[in-house]
């Protein structure tokens, strides 16, 4: 299944129940007094967050939800049944838009739960309404609507490092490389369509779709997945040694960051060189110190090279606690 990291649905919450009217009802003795009770309350609509990121591919063509509505009242005064919440699961990191009061909250922890709406309050019975001047009711309230809204979630991934860089440049076999994830790798651009995770001794890692110049203004796969890295504690930028200029393609990605969020172009950043392979060692050595001229963290890794990519991960791994 694709993934999905926007939706769209209008939510109801539950209709309050109505009071009824009902009289007491003895051997001999009909209509002793009133005993209409009242309705149940309707459900209220809350958020959740959970671990799952494909979460929101579920609600994809679903357009309304809607709570329970309580039910009416019965006899001998009992309250009718409330109606139940409806409990809506959103990915950790949700960002939730409530198009009608134009608020928003984001959902940053498991579990965490939030009411949206609330349900309709109950409708009176008759006998709420006996009084020593009115002994005989005949009078009721109907349960009232329960709120309702239109909602827009974005989702934005919550990582410990995000890899970004140009289409191809080895992100997906890295995180292959690192962790136990299977992004798709190809020898051809935009490989990556959606962000993919990868779990590194319990840091999160994301790998995001290549950018491009002019990303953060719609091109190639645009801006929007530049948004699942502006959580992330750090930037892991990736540049392939098939680029003779480092500095220039550093520069173009760094532009699209910036040019997407001040914020996350000021997060910490690791250059990593990749495709190390490609090249003899003196020229590695050439490309290492021309890439610390622009940042002092610089690391380096080939794929298919087992020793390095140990020497990687230990790295990585090391960096990554320091940011606890």
């Amino acid at each position: 299944m694709a993934f999905v990291d926007e939706a769209a649905f209008h939510v109801r919450a539950g209709k309050g129940g109505s009071g009824v009217v009902r009289w007491l009802h003895e051997k001999g003795k009909e209509f002793m007094g009133p005993a209409g009770g009242n309705g149940g309350r309707g459900g209220d609509v809350y958020f959740e967050a959970v671990r799952d990121i494909g979460i929101l591919a579920s609600y994809r063509n679903i357009k309304l939800f809607e709570a329970e509505d309580g039910k009416s009242g019965d006899k001998k005064g009992m309250e009718g049944r409330a109606g139940e919440d409806l409990i809506l699961k959103l990915p950790v990191g949700s960002v939730v838009y409530n198009k009608d009061t134009e608020q928003s909250f984001e959902l940053l922890k498991e579990g965490e739960r939030v009411l949206v709406l609330k349900g309709g309050r109950y409708g009176l019975g008759n006998e709420h309404f006996k009084a020593s001047t009115n002994q005989r009711p005949e009078q009721t309230t109907d349960g009232r609507q329960g709120e309702e809204a239109d909602f827009h979630i974005i989702l934005k991934l919550v990582v410990d490092a995000g890899f970004a860089g140009f289409p191809n440049a080895g992100k997906s076999s890295l995180l292959n490389a690192l962790t136990n994830a299977k992004s798709k790798v190809a020898a051809y651009q935009f490989t990556t369509l959606e962000p993919a995770l990868g779990d590194l001794y319990g840091f999160i890692l994301a790998d995001i779709p290549g950018l491009i110049e002019g990303a953060s203004d719609g091109k190639g796969l645009g801006d929007k997945f530049l948004r699942h890295i502006s959580r992330t504690k750090m930037i892991l930028h990736c540049i392939s040694l098939e680029h003779e200029d480092i500095a220039a393609a550093h520069a173009a990605i760094r532009k699209e960051l910036e040019a997407y969020s001040p914020e996350l172009a000021e997060k910490r950043e690791i250059i990593i060189l990749t495709k190390t392979d490609l090249v003899d060692k003196e020229t590695l050595d050439k490309r290492v110190k021309e890439a610390k001229k622009l940042n002092p963290d610089v690391m380096y890794v080939s794929v298919i090279d087992d020793a390095q990519v140990k020497a990687f991960k230990d790295g990585l791994v090391k960096t990554l606690r320091a940011l606890e």
